[in-house]
C-alpha cells in the first residue's frame, strides 16, 4: 500500500509524523512524506524515507495557499497513493481536497487541534468551522489526538466517526536518567540540589511565555530553562521583549537554551516541568516530561487536562495568569517529596495511556485497514461491470 503522509512544516514531519511513518514501513508499506523543505527533513531522509516537498504555508494568504494546493495534486496525480493522510488544519484542508480531486481512494485526517476553539475574531472562528465541517464531508477516517475534539468533532456534526488515538512517547527514549542529570548539569554549571523547572516548546505567545516569565519573578528558589525556537513560519507577536525583561529581572536564573536534539537529557536534568499555554491538541512535551518522571504544571485547557491528573501528577491552572502559576510553581519547588510523588505517578499514567508503541500500533491500525476496506469496495463494482461483459 502506498501512503501520503501530508503535513505543513519540518518540524511538524520530524516531531509528530516520523513515528508514526516509521510503523507504516515496518508493516510493509510504500510511506512518502509531504511538507515544506527545511532541515529538519534531514532526520528522515537520512532514515531513507522519500520527502516530497511542496510550498506549504502556515497563513491565510490566497496566493501562498493556491500554489501549495496546486503542488498537492501535482503530487497526488505523480504518486498515485492508496491513501493520503492529512494533518495540521490548513495543510489538512488542502490535502484533502486535493485527494478528493485526484480521485484517491482512501482519505484519512488527523485532528491535532481546532483553530475555532483557539483565541480570535468571531469571523476567524466562523471561517475556520466552515472548513472544518466542508473538510469532515471529504474524509474517510477522521482521528483526532485528544478526547474533547473527538467529542467536538461528533457532537458539531464535523465527521460522524470520529476515533480519538491519542499521542505517545517511547518510554525507552524518555525516561528517569540519574547520569544525563548530572552530565547535564555539569556542564551548565548547575548544583544538584538547584530546584530546576523546564518548559519546552517553540517559542510563541500562546505556549504562555510572558505569563511563566512574570511568575518566575515570583519563584525565588528555582532557575527556568527554556528550551525551543520561534520557527520562521511562526507567526504572532514576538517575544524578545518579554525575554530581555525577563533576564534583567531574573539574571542567571533563566537560561535560554535554543532548539536542542537531546531533550531526553534536558528533562533528566530538571525538577519541574511546565508548559502553561493558552490552547494544545495534546502536547507532546508532557507526555515526554511523564515519562521522564517530572510532575507538570500546566494549565487547565484542552489536551493538557486530558493529561495531568490535577493533585495526583501535577497541577492545573487557569490559562493567561500568571499569580496562580506562581503560586503552584512555588508549591512543588518548597516540596521535594511532593515532586518525587507526582513524577512518579505521572510516569505510571504514561506508561498506562501515551506508550508511542501502543498508540502508532492503533493508528496504523485504523489507516490501514480501512483503506483496505475501502480498496476492496472499488474492486467490487469493476469486477460486477466484468461479470455482466462476460454473460
Amino acid at each position: 500500500m502506498k501512503i501520503l503522509e501530508v503535513t505543513n512544516v519540518d518540524f511538524s514531519l520530524r516531531h509528530f509524523l516520523l513515528p508514526l511513518m516509521r510503523q507504516l514501513r515496518t508493516e510493509g508499506h510504500d510511506v512518502i512524506g509531504c511538507c515544506a523543505e527545511g532541515p529538519l527533513l534531514q532526520d528522515a531522509r537520512a532514515e531513507g524515507f522519500r520527502i516530497v516537498t511542496v510550498p506549504m504555508a502556515r497563513s491565510f494568504s490566497i496566493k501562498a495557499q493556491a500554489r501549495a494546493f496546486v503542488a498537492l495534486i501535482r503530487v497526488i496525480r505523480q504518486e498515485k497513493p492508496d491513501l493520503v493522510h492529512a494533518h495540521m488544519p490548513i495543510s489538512g484542508l488542502l490535502a484533502r481536497l486535493a485527494a478528493k480531486l485526484c480521485g484517491v481512494p482512501c482519505i484519512a485526517y488527523t485532528c491535532h487541534g481546532y483553530l475555532f476553539n483557539q483565541p480570535g475574531s468571531f469571523v476567524r472562528h466562523a471561517l475556520a468551522f466552515t472548513l472544518e465541517w466542508l473538510a469532515g464531508r471529504l474524509t474517510d477516517i477522521y482521528l483526532t489526538v485528544s478526547q474533547e475534539e473527538a467529542q467536538d468533532a461528533r457532537r458539531l456534526h464535523i465527521h460522524s466517526n470520529p476515533i480519538a488515538v491519542g499521542n505517545g512517547r517511547d518510554p525507552h527514549l524518555f525516561h528517569p536518567d540519574p547520569g544525563a542529570r548530572e552530565r547535564i548539569r555539569q556542564s551548565l554549571n548547575v548544583p544538584s540540589d538547584r530546584v530546576v523547572i523546564i518548559a519546552v516548546s517553540r517559542l510563541v505567545r500562546h505556549k504562555g511565555y510572558p505569563e511563566l516569565l512574570a511568575a518566575m519573578e515570583s519563584v525565588p528558589d528555582a532557575e527556568l530553562w527554556i528550551v525551543g525556537e520561534r520557527l520562521s513560519s511562526d507567526h504572532g507577536e514576538v517575544l524578545e521583549p518579554y525575554f530581555r525583561r525577563a533576564h534583567d529581572a531574573l539574571g542567571g536564573r533563566l537560561r535560554m537554551l535554543g532548539y536542542r536534539s537531546d531533550i531526553p537529557a534536558l528533562l533528566a536534568a530538571a525538577d519541574i516541568f511546565t508548559l502553561p499555554s493558552h490552547f494544545e491538541g495534546l502536547p507532546m512535551s508532557i507526555i515526554e516530561a511523564m515519562l521522564t518522571g517530572l510532575p507538570v504544571v500546566a494549565t487547565n485547557i484542552r489536551g493538557s487536562r486530558e493529561q495531568v491528573v490535577q493533585g495526583e501528577t501535577g497541577l492545573l491552572v487557569p490559562a493567561g495568569k500568571s499569580a496562580p502559576l506562581s503560586e503552584a510553581l512555588n508549591r512543588l519547588v518548597g516540596d521535594q517529596f511532593l515532586r518525587t510523588t507526582m513524577g512518579k505517578a505521572g510516569l505510571v499514567r504514561a506508561l498506562a495511556l501515551f506508550n508511542e508503541s501502543s498508540v502508532l500500533t492503533k493508528t496504523a491500525a485504523l489507516l490501514t485497514t480501512g483503506t483496505q476496506i475501502r480498496l476492496r469496495k472499488r474492486k467490487k463494482p469493476a469486477l460486477s461491470q466484468q461479470a455482466a461483459k462476460d454473460r
